[in-house]
């Protein structure tokens, strides 16, 4: 009863924004893989279609996931199915690096202004769309000000190219600081 109503998923408004989402999220990771070898393009549309019936709107990405296959695939399944990015809130996150990575090396991360701009102008071009819906920052740096990466952050809100901001694993001082500088309107954890 929580996440159905009359047999169709629920929604909420997410945060403060007029933006509204199914209960569940449909995490996209998985259309890009089988096992250790990618998916072919009919399962993955066929997961995402599954989904869509199943009353889920929000499908959730990050830019290295499968190394940006997820997004590519995502993307060419909007691309060959009109229509079906007006059904959907697209949420994607930014800031990990793994290119380059050596073997049991920490994985980097970089928030960047460069980075991140240039992390949500490739997520753009994958997925196939003008505007992401919600723009995560993918986990906190302990080095890097939540303040200069949420700043950040804005800069893409102000352009156009994200309607709403997220963290994703952040803890409430990292919030509330984040929050200070530009609203937040979810938080991935």
């Amino acid at each position: 009863g929580l996440l159905l109503a009359k047999g169709r998923m629920k929604t909420v408004t997410l945060g403060q924004s007029p933006l509204t989402s199914s209960r569940l999220a449909y995490g996209c990771w998985r259309i890009a893989t089988k096992g250790e070898a990618a998916a072919d393009y009919a399962t993955a549309k066929a997961a995402v279609f599954a989904a869509v019936d199943a009353g889920y709107t929000f499908f959730d990405h990050a830019d290295i996931y499968c190394d940006g296959e997820a997004e590519r695939l995502f993307g060419r399944i909007l691309k060959e199915n009109p229509g079906l990015r007006a059904k959907m809130t697209i949420a994607t996150k930014g800031g990990i690096r793994f290119k380059n990575r050596p073997v049991g090396a920490p994985v980097r991360y970089d928030f960047s202004r460069a980075h991140l701009l240039a992390q949500c102008e490739l997520s753009l071009k994958q997925l196939g769309v003008e505007t992401i819906d919600l723009y995560y920052l993918h986990r906190i740096d302990p080095d890097v000000p939540i303040e200069e990466t949420v700043g950040a952050m804005a800069g893409l809100v102000k352009a156009g190219k994200v309607r709403y901001l997220g963290l994703s694993e952040a803890g409430p001082k990292s919030l509330a600081r984040a929050a200070a500088i530009h609203p937040i309107t979810a938080l991935q954890t």
